[in-house]
């Protein structure tokens, strides 16, 4: 689990250095207000979980993992997948429907904090 955790929050912080940029900068003329806005908190959300990734990936590594802390790793990777990634296809394509999507991301992220919750609770 915390080479899991460690290794997405590496690939996750890159690709958010990477997008974030993209979209400050190559698309900054493409995207309507509205749409940068939903780029930018596509950005911000995948940011916050990365560093959740990496409390997970260092507590794992520290203690071990347990089924909370596995719990989490795999709420926060799918979470941040589902909820970003939709935001950065409806903000380039405008596909409203790609909304639905999103609040399924948004619980897997909460479910990961819940889960991390009762991990460090438990030790």
């Amino acid at each position: 689990m915390s080479q899991f955790a460690l290794v997405g929050a590496c690939l996750y912080g890159l690709l958010g250095v990477l997008l974030g940029a993209f979209g400050a900068h190559a698309l900054a003329d493409r995207l309507s207000p509205e749409m940068q806005s939903i780029w930018h908190t596509a950005v911000q959300y995948q940011f916050f979980h990365v560093a959740a990734l990496l409390a997970v990936g260092l507590l794992a590594r520290q203690a071990g993992a347990g089924g909370a802390l596995l719990v989490a790793g795999v709420s926060f990777a799918a979470g941040t997948l589902v909820f970003s990634g939709s935001l950065y296809v409806l903000a380039l394509t405008g596909i409203r429907w790609l909304g639905a999507i999103t609040p399924l991301g948004g619980v897997l992220l909460i479910v990961g904090w819940i889960a991390l919750l009762a991990a460090v609770v438990r030790r």
